[in-house]
Order: structure tokens, then C-alpha cells, then sequence
């Protein structure tokens, strides 16, 4: 099969769905989401694939905020770096198995930004901005945690 870029909607509903395909059935860290989060798939799937269209496409689709359902998992059950380091790892093998491109590298670093970013905020450590690994094109990559203000548009 050959690959091609994300490009659409549709192909990051195809990541997401390829993604937790693997995730619930991981023996690492599929407890946290079937057992712990119970997490419903079917309403998740498009909030997620909203997520990442946004991030990556620029479709302003998604409205929500990605750390509290996070930190609500984190109080049931501790985050560790080994949960992030498996996420990542499932999320990659997710990317390079469907995509390839500028953009699906870009799914694989704001995911290693994301989890590296929740995994010290869970932990109550500051951002460490010197390991966030800067674009191709060199600019540091730069994301708002936290409510909007008033003055921020809606995401």
C-alpha cells in the first residue's frame, strides 16, 4: 500500500482509529483506557480526530482541552513515563504504518511534545523548554496551555 501525507479529515480519523486499535488492546497501557478511563470510543474518536486535525491541518475543529481528562485519568490511576513512552511508541508505529510526509513527522513530534509536556505537568515540574526539539524549518514550536482568555480565539 502506498502511503501518502495527512492531508484530510478523513486521514486523521484513520490514524485515530488505527492508533487505538492498538492502544486498547496494548498490554501495557490498554487497562487505562477500557479499564480505568472507560472510555467510550465512539464519542472519542471524532473529539480526538478533532484534535488532531486542528493541530496538524489548521481546521479549528477542536474546542476542547486535552490535559483535564489527563489529569482525571492521572488521579485514578499514576501516569508514568513508561505509560507516555508506549503511547508514543503505538502512536508512531500508527503514523509510519499509514503516512508519510512533512506532516505525519509533525503528527510524531507535537506527540512527543504533548506527552513529554503532560507527563512533567502531572508530575507538578515546570515546562522544560530546552527539550522541546525545534521544526526542520528551525523555529521552536510554541503551544498555549491553559483556559482561553478573553482576547484568545476559540480554538
Amino acid at each position: 500500500m502506498e502511503r501518502h501525507d495527512i492531508a484530510t479529515r478523513q486521514d486523521c480519523e484513520r490514524l485515530v482509529e488505527r492508533f487505538y486499535g492498538r492502544a486498547l488492546h496494548d498490554p501495557f497501557i490498554g487497562w487505562l483506557f477500557v479499564d480505568v478511563a472507560q472510555l467510550d470510543l465512539e464519542a472519542h474518536l471524532p473529539q480526538i480526530a478533532s484534535f488532531w486535525e486542528t493541530i496538524l491541518l489548521g481546521a479549528k475543529s477542536y474546542g476542547g482541552g486535552a490535559f483535564h481528562p489527563h489529569a482525571q485519568l492521572h488521579r485514578k490511576a499514576e501516569l508514568k513515563a513508561g505509560h507516555f513512552d508506549r503511547w508514543l511508541a503505538l502512536w508512531r508505529e500508527s503514523v509510519d504504518e499509514l503516512f508519510e510526509g512533512p506532516v505525519a513527522e509533525q503528527a510524531k513530534d507535537h506527540a512527543h511534545r504533548v506527552a513529554y509536556a503532560f507527563h512533567r505537568r502531572l508530575q507538578g515540574l515546570p515546562p522544560d523548554f530546552l527539550s522541546i526539539r525545534p521544526r526542520e524549518d528551525g523555529a521552536l514550536p510554541v503551544t498555549r496551555h491553559g483556559p482561553p482568555s478573553v482576547q484568545d480565539p476559540p480554538a
